[in-house]
């Protein structure tokens, strides 16, 4: 009896530490939570894919120049569970979303579902 408590207590601990490492690797320090920016653009690409979402924004700067920016967000399954699908946005979409840039300048970033529509203000699922 004193083994099977031994062994039931030692994989527990097993299970926390490794729970614990698998939520350590998601880090939002390469995101600039504090600087959010307002983008404009169409939809290039949304990638329905495991464990992160990413849309590929092609935005257009003043001097009408494009820059592809790749923006990250949450996992598929979190995106159903708000009625989102792979199908929810289409190349050729237009969006405005408020995004949490790159730290580094590139053009990335992450988004969130409360802070994206489409650019003539529509909400993308309809509540």
């Amino acid at each position: 009896m004193r083994r099977r408590k031994l062994m039931a207590v030692l994989a527990g601990s097993a299970l926390l530490a490794f729970t614990g490492s698998v939520a350590a690797h998601h880090s939002f320090a390469m995101f600039d939570q504090e600087g959010a920016r307002e983008l404009v653009g169409t939809v290039q690409e949304f990638k329905f894919t495991s464990p992160h979402t990413f849309i590929l924004l092609k935005v257009n700067d003043d001097d009408g120049n494009a820059t592809v920016w790749n923006l990250e967000g949450v996992s598929p399954s979190s995106l159903v569970r708000d009625g989102w699908s792979s199908k929810t946005l289409k190349p050729g979409d237009e969006l405005r979303l408020t995004i949490s840039p790159l730290r580094s300048g590139a053009p990335g970033g992450a988004w969130t579902t409360n802070k994206i529509k489409f650019k003539d203000g529509r909400a993308i699922i309809a509540p």
